[in-house]
């Protein structure tokens, strides 16, 4: 037996009906009625023979990426990810969540006379790692906090992301959703490390991988490797797999991933002497955040921007902000980045917000920190990727930026 769900009419078995009504109401924002058309149409594409796809697909005009470049057989997989996939449970802080909090608190220090000017990316939830993914899951978290931005931003992202869902997929669910990326072509190199198989598993991801999840769905995701001079030939050596090292084919992860035990080797990956890298990292978030101007007012300023995933050895974070400080008779800027670590408890951060009192322990990281070897960021672009571009899109190259 079958029933049509009262909120977007769309018929499932029995069984399912009541889990599938009560979703619509998981979060706080009404459900946008293009979305549920487009959840609708993506599972009646799925649940259609082959034999009469072809057709439909070309003379319909479908909204979702996904949809159009899902080989046909590969429809059930589909549906049944867009049935099965799970709102991944995190804290929510306050009603105007957590980027709010930390404007007003830097509003707080803030002084008329200082050259101080913090820019902050738009809203972004923090998903911490628990119990179950502690050590390995960062990258799967700073995904959420990345998709947590988008689904804020506009309908075009909340339309492609999930199916239409409108929530943020826990951990298992992304892990089914990036397989089904690299089976549909996108990143195949980097699939390929991996075997094509994440899901169940605790298997470290970067910013590759996150890349490859989001253009999938049409999302322009970029990514920048920061590197010495010398480590350029290592990035192109494989084609369309971004952090994949030359000599060793571990997977994409493995130049970020420190072995115990490698000789040769601190525990950190980090080298002291490679502190000024720090000023172009700087830089580059700074005109990031700016979109380039060169006169920024002093104060805390709210951007359009979305946050940045950031990758170095053995970890990864979100980058949601920064701070620049004009110092001497040059003005010579003090940078700090401001940053959302998943390792972090999202109450932890809030209290310290709300008290104005120990947020600079979790949130500040100076040019002094950024001591690793080498990083990788990614960003978003605006609009939603279609045709030819999408297309080009499942090949992911990196723009190098030399230290």
């Amino acid at each position: 037996m079958s029933a049509s769900c009262p909120v977007c009419n769309l018929t499932l078995p029995l069984p399912q009906i009541q889990s599938h009504v009560n979703s619509h109401f998981d979060y706080e924002d009404e459900i946008d009625p293009q979305i549920a058309n487009d959840h609708y149409l993506a599972l009646q594409l799925a649940s259609e023979p082959s034999s009469s796809s072809s057709s439909t697909l070309n003379e319909t005009p479908f909204h979702n990426p996904l949809v159009k470049i899902i080989p046909f057989h590969q429809n059930d997989t589909v549906a049944s990810l867009l049935r099965s996939q799970t709102k991944s449970p995190f804290y929510r802080v306050g009603n105007n969540g957590l980027i709010h909090l930390l404007k007003t608190c830097l509003d707080s220090k803030s002084k008329p006379l200082e050259s101080n000017t913090s820019l902050l990316s738009s809203y972004t939830d923090h998903y911490q790692s628990t119990k179950e993914d502690k050590g390995w899951g960062c990258g799967w978290r700073n995904i959420q906090m990345q998709c947590s931005h988008l689904l804020s931003r506009d309908n075009d992202f909340k339309r492609v992301l999930f199916g239409g869902s409108n929530f943020v997929p826990d951990i298992p669910s992304l892990q089914r959703w990036l397989e089904l990326a690299w089976k549909s072509g996108f990143d195949v190199s980097g699939g390929l490390h991996f075997d094509n198989k994440v899901y169940g598993c605790k298997k470290w991801i970067g910013t590759t991988e996150c890349a490859a999840l989001l253009r999938s769905f049409g999302v322009r995701a970029r990514v920048v490797d920061f590197a010495p001079k010398e480590s350029r030939s290592m990035y192109l050596s494989v084609p369309g797999s971004v952090g994949a090292p030359k000599r060793r084919g571990y997977g994409p992860m493995d130049r970020y991933v420190v072995k115990k035990g490698e000789s040769g080797k601190e525990k950190s990956g980090c080298s002291s002497s490679r502190i000024g890298k720090g000023a172009v990292l700087m830089d580059w978030v700074w005109n990031y955040f700016s979109d380039n101007r060169l006169n920024v007012s002093s104060g805390v300023h709210l951007t359009n921007k979305g946050p940045l995933y950031f990758q170095h050895e053995g970890h990864s974070r979100t980058i949601v902000g920064i701070q620049r400080r004009l110092q001497g008779t040059t003005f010579t800027p003090q940078y700090n980045l401001l940053i959302l670590d998943p390792a972090d408890f999202t109450r932890g951060i809030e209290k310290a917000l709300v008290d104005k009192r120990g947020w600079e322990g979790y949130l500040k990281r100076g040019a002094h920190t950024l001591t690793c070897p080498e990083y990788q960021i990614l960003y978003v672009d605006n609009g939603i990727a279609v045709g030819e571009e999408l297309e080009q899109l499942k090949t992911i190259d990196a723009h190098f930026v030399e230290f």
